[in-house]
């Protein structure tokens, strides 16, 4: 029966306060994983323990990692798994869902898991890597990261808090652009530049090995806004002088450090990181796509 004549150990790790997942996921995701004749370790962190819970459900080594929670936390999982680590199954359970959609379609958690049980099959799954990090959804540098902490604390209801990082996004915005240099082409300035993996971008093939790159001037703070939310979407596509190009290897320096959020997490780089496309990130549970 597919994936499951090949496993014996799962681990899953639900966030419970993420998007659409809620309270009453792990017991209907233990309840489908015995119904096919499975006993996996379902573990439900709380927020503030997630990154720890995620360390050790791959320590434990399993032959499944079941992840219900949002890209992010997929990210998280793809890095702490790498190329040679536990299989992973990213199932929707965030906001936005872009790498679940992608990989199974835009259904419903509990119907991915059960075609990818019984249809399942182990791929590679490429992306991008930027000074020891990874994201498989997209990536974005520049002053409309900044504002990716007041997205989040808005998402949690932390109002004042939002208010509060979203004054200082706008302090920090256009302190410095960006310079850069995709692949071999001439070294060009920025406000923003984006990051589309494969199996995500609207231009290129899921088995491109490349990823897509575009440049992006914003005019003011409304514009570097907007970006910053809708970044994830490629939305941003729709802005004009927009041109976007394969790119396998980018450098992007900025002398004050370089602001990113990947896969939607904010991240803080050094003042000179190296883009790269990594044709294996982790491996995933794919399901067949005329399914």
């Amino acid at each position: 029966m597919g994936a499951i004549t090949r496993l014996k150990r799962v681990e899953v790790v639900a966030n419970i306060a993420s998007g659409s997942v809620g309270p009453t996921a792990p017991a209907e995701i233990e309840k489908i994983l015995h119904d096919y004749g499975l006993s996996p370790n379902v573990r439900a962190p709380q927020p503030e323990d997630l990154e720890t819970c995620l360390r050790a459900a791959v320590n434990a080594a399993p032959d499944l990692l079941i992840v219900l929670a949002g890209d992010g936390t997929a990210r998280a999982a793809a890095e702490l798994c790498g190329p040679d680590g536990p299989v992973i199954a990213p199932l929707p359970g965030g906001t936005m869902n872009l790498l679940p959609h992608a990989i199974y379609g835009p259904r419903p958690w509990q119907t991915a898991l059960s075609i990818a049980l019984e249809q399942g099959f182990e791929r590679p799954i490429g992306g991008g890597d930027v000074e020891g990090h990874s994201f498989l959804v997209s990536a974005i540098f520049g002053s409309p990261a900044l504002w990716a902490p007041a997205r989040e604390a808005a998402r949690f209801g932390k109002l004042k808090l939002a208010w509060l990082r979203a004054r200082r996004a706008m302090r920090r915005a256009f302190s410095g652009r960006l310079r850069y240099i995709l692949d071999n082409g001439p070294r060009e300035k920025a406000e923003a530049l984006i990051f589309m993996c494969p199996l995500t971008s609207r231009v290129l093939n899921n088995d491109a090995d490349a990823l897509e790159a575009a440049a992006l001037d914003v005019k003011d703070v409304a514009d570097a806004f907007r970006l910053g939310f809708r970044a994830l979407t490629g939305d941003w596509r729709d802005a004009p002088g927009v041109e976007v190009a394969p790119c396998k290897v980018a450098r992007v320096w900025s002398a004050h450090g370089i602001p990113a959020m990947l896969d939607g997490e904010p991240v803080r780089l050094r003042t000179l990181a190296e883009v790269r496309y990594n044709p294996k990130i982790a491996r995933i549970l794919a399901i067949p796509k005329d399914v």
